[in-house]
């Protein structure tokens, strides 16, 4: 259950723990969330009795919990909001003009590439439309952003972004070698305003766009609707062109040259190293956070104030090191199908720049890659500022992010890049056996070998304790490859938040139980199903990741609370292909949600599994003398 509390610090944590039906708890994006087993639904309506609370939709609850977020972080967010759709466009121009960088740049024998071939001279020339189009222009696509994001009309920010970049207007990048008397000028008679285009400039667009918006919005609430569609847009644009023009523009110039000149100071100076380093180290992170978002408008605004950026190559070193880190984990776990699901890719998306699959999916969850990575990523840092490297444009992070490198440093920031990929590799297999770093596998401390299930090479035959009576079985709900709940891409599985079990990645659909017991609950959103057994162990069986999102749509229920079922009983059946096309992962999760009633639980093969087969025992912590244990078999 997600809630959004006015003040978080006011829950009682001690005693919510205490709450038989909470199985744990923390807090994300704003939320206070409390994990619940089987009995949820029952949960809530007991809460809305007492609490005379009712619950709200997701994207409300979402909203809500903004209102929990500090000034920084509300406006680093808007910041984010506003950049994220103009990725797609930086990226491309960084690759664009990456290649003209190596077109005009890289010579072979003696002359670049475009010297020796017409062919390449046109399609450099050619590339320059596009380049010139995402980078020079890119207050249109700011202005427009911002008017997007806060709901108001976008057309207007396209016109007012046009405004600062018309070519009646003086190009940004000649104003410093033009004359102050040869810079064109409006003149009103009482008052002269120079005519300066803002190609490229961030915070002028930035400042001019808000403004916008923030005009729109009074005289919409002022004017009458009758005559609004006239008089709202001529009230909002014109004064905020003369003022983007007179005041806006100018400032935000002289704003933005002052932080560029600052970061540009700290990482030229005698102390660049220092920079280096803490950048290095400290830009994964901030990733984290969000709070990367803001380095896109610093490096543009680099770029603006003197054609170039020693920021970027950092952060194209930070990417790599990430995916280096999460590379060693997936050779570290080769044989486990389920994480390689995730680490493979996500090395690739690192190695190309997208970094949060690897962080979010590998690394954090481990700790020790992610302390791999961002010391690789503060060594290769602090090298390639030390070396002056700078990079001629943004948007290509990781491997590709030389291309963007201006042509002399290309040799230094390749040696910055093998720094990022051995190191944080390297340091991976080294820091996995402390056990401090360690928050997942079992370090022995004595020989420093690691006790990881999900090293397992292969299925390892049942234990003879399998047919004990004091153990009852479990058995695989699904065809597919068993997995220890730690391989679970979800922290509330495989922290074991929710309690002992195990999953199976499914290559059939149908479902069905687990154990010997009888059916407790069906969710009305039909990805669980809660199965008390005879023993008083409460067995959650969960169809898919973050699946209650669907709403039932994949899921076909074949049961009812009440039914007897025994291993082999057809529960469900779930679309596993509509599932992955909704974006989830498909796993069945069987967990022990009262495993505080539990002796033992052991979890006795992984691999390859038949439906039915019996793959993991668990004992109860008191077992009742007179209770006779069942001896069934699957019924397939």
């Amino acid at each position: 259950m997600r809630f959004v509390l006015k003040d978080d610090a006011l829950a009682d944590k001690p005693a919510i723990e205490k709450i038989g039906a909470v199985r744990g708890m923390f807090t994300n994006a704003g939320q206070f969330q409390v994990i619940i087993g089987n009995e949820v639904p029952e949960f809530y309506n007991d809460f809305v009795q007492v609490s005379g609370l009712t619950g709200a939709s997701k994207e409300d609850t979402k909203a809500a919990a903004k209102t929990h977020q500090n000034v920084v972080q509300r406006a680093v967010a808007t910041l984010a909001e506003i950049f994220t759709p103009l990725l797609p466009a930086i990226i491309v121009g960084g690759l664009i003009l990456g290649f003209r960088n190596i077109l005009e740049g890289v010579q072979f024998g003696g002359s670049t590439i475009v010297e020796q071939s017409q062919f390449w001279s046109g399609v450099n020339a050619f590339l320059w439309l596009p380049g010139e189009a995402i980078f020079h222009f890119l207050p249109v696509g700011i202005t427009w952003s911002i008017t997007r994001k806060m709901g108001t009309t976008q057309i207007l920010g396209i016109v007012l972004g046009i405004t600062l970049v018309s070519p009646q207007l003086l190009n940004a990048y000649a104003v410093n070698s033009t004359a102050a008397a040869d810079i064109p000028f409006w003149d009103f008679g009482f008052a002269q305003v120079n005519m300066i285009g803002y190609q490229a400039q961030v915070i002028p667009a930035m400042l001019a766009g808000f403004m916008l918006v923030y005009l729109e919005r009074f005289f919409r609430k002022h004017i009458p609707q009758a005559v609004s569609m006239i008089f709202v847009p001529l009230f909002s644009l014109l004064p905020t062109i003369l003022i983007a023009h007179v005041v806006l523009g100018p400032f935000g110039w002289w704003v933005g040259d002052g932080l560029s000149n600052i970061v540009n100071a700290g990482l030229t100076s005698s102390f660049s190293w220092l920079f280096g380093l803490a950048f290095g180290l400290l830009y994964a992170p901030v990733v984290i956070t969000g709070l990367h978002h803001t380095t896109l408008a610093i490096d543009a605004q680099l770029i603006s104030t003197y054609g170039s950026t020693n920021l970027w190559p950092m952060i194209a070193l930070s990417n790599i090191a990430q995916g280096s880190a999460t590379l060693a984990v997936a050779i570290a776990h080769r044989g486990n199908k389920q994480e390689e699901g995730i680490s493979v890719p996500a090395t690739i998306s690192a190695y190309l720049g997208v970094t949060e699959p690897a962080m979010f999916g590998i690394n954090l969850k481990y700790v020790y890659p992610f302390i791999a990575a961002i010391i690789g990523s503060g060594i290769a840092g602090m090298f390639v500022t030390i070396m002056g490297v700078r990079a001629y444009s943004i948007g290509v992070g990781g491997l590709p992010g030389i291309l963007s490198i201006v042509g002399q440093y290309i040799g230094i920031f390749a040696i910055g890049m093998v720094i990022a990929v051995a190191i944080p590799f390297i340091l991976t297999f080294v820091l996995r056996k402390v056990p401090a770093l360690n928050k997942i596998e079992a370090v022995d401390e004595a020989t420093g070998e690691i006790i990881d299930e999900n090293d397992a090479p292969a299925p390892q035959p049942l234990a003879t304790t399998i047919e004990s009576p004091e153990f009852d079985r479990l058995y695989a709900p699904a065809t597919g490859n068993v997995l220890p709940l730690t391989a679970v891409p979800d922290q509330v599985f495989a922290q074991n938040m929710m309690g002992e079990g195990f999953a199976v990645d499914p290559t059939e659909g149908r479902i069905s139980s687990p154990v010997v017991g009888t059916v407790t609950a069906v969710f009305d959103t039909k990805h669980a199903i809660g199965i008390q057994m005879p023993n008083g162990l409460e067995v959650l069986v969960h169809m898919g990741l973050d699946t209650v999102a669907l709403k039932g749509a994949p899921f076909t229920v074949h049961v009812q609370p009440g039914d007897a079922v025994q291993p082999g009983t057809r529960l469900a059946f779930m679309d596993i292909e509509a599932v992955k096309a909704a974006g989830y992962s498909p796993e069945v999760i069987v967990v022990i949600t009262n495993s505080d009633q539990l002796a033992e639980f052991r979890l006795l093969t992984s691999g390859p599994h038949e439906s039915g087969d019996p793959v993991a025992e668990a004992q109860t912590a008191a077992l009742p003398e007179t209770t006779p244990r069942p001896k069934a078999e699957p019924a397939l």
